[in-house]
């Protein structure tokens, strides 16, 4: 599964810092992470739309996630961590 549908890195980090950095801007609270774990932020967010996507039917199989699923995962996943880290 390639996230962003593409194949090209440079373009699914570049992609990817986008996304994690808007994540980042529209969940409450301070994040402490670098570029590089902003970038795999919004990667992540990206495989995580389409593993769910395909699970609920949204997406057919190997078809990627879409820029605002990929937002939308990211910011799950800040809220998933957010969960286990308590009152930081």
């Amino acid at each position: 599964m390639e996230p962003f549908g593409s194949s090209n890195w440079l373009y699914i980090i570049l992609l990817g810092l986008v996304v994690g950095i808007l994540a980042r801007l529209v969940t409450p609270g301070r994040r402490r992470l670098g570029i590089i774990l902003t970038a795999l932020l919004g990667i992540g967010g990206a495989v995580v739309a389409s593993w769910l996507g395909q699970q609920l039917g949204w997406y057919a199989a190997g078809q990627p996630a879409g820029f605002i699923g990929a937002l939308l995962g990211s910011i799950l996943i800040l809220g998933i961590v957010q969960l286990f880290r308590g009152g930081r």
